[in-house]
């Protein structure tokens, strides 16, 4: 993945907002390691040379909490001499909540104070993975 982007490249989700290359590279990095059960599955791909899009799922174990997590996700691209400048991906935050937190997602999962919460838990596990193998 990290091949993939450009080096000005930006990437949103619900949970990784306003990501810069350097810190989308280090998340793909983190959550494949991390996602030692992960399976992804993919379809509907369209591409042009400066855009694209794909849904796919992700499968995994959540690791915070050991639930298992079928979450479906929607990525748009823009791309730029053959890598992506810009990717977006869409997915049902209250849904990935129910399976990742159990019942606190359940109930709370379509809040903001809980969605804040997971992006900052989130940025942080990525802040101190990117320190950890900064020389790596």
């Amino acid at each position: 993945m990290q091949a993939c982007y450009a080096g000005d490249a930006v990437f949103s989700d619900p949970v990784f907002t306003n990501l810069n290359a350097t810190q989308v590279k280090a998340m793909w990095e983190m959550l494949i390691k991390a996602g030692k059960d992960l399976q992804v599955e993919y379809s509907n791909i369209k591409a042009t040379d400066t855009s694209g899009s794909v849904a796919w799922v992700a499968t995994y174990t959540f690791s915070a909490t050991g639930r298992k997590v079928k979450n479906q996700i929607s990525s748009s691209f823009v791309f730029d001499n053959g890598k992506i400048v810009q990717q977006t991906d869409r997915f049902s935050f209250p849904a990935w909540a129910r399976q990742a937190l159990g019942l606190p997602g359940l109930l709370l999962g379509w809040t903001k104070g809980l969605k804040k919460k997971v992006q900052q838990r989130a940025m942080g596990s990525l802040v101190a993975f990117m320190q950890k193998n900064k020389n790596a």
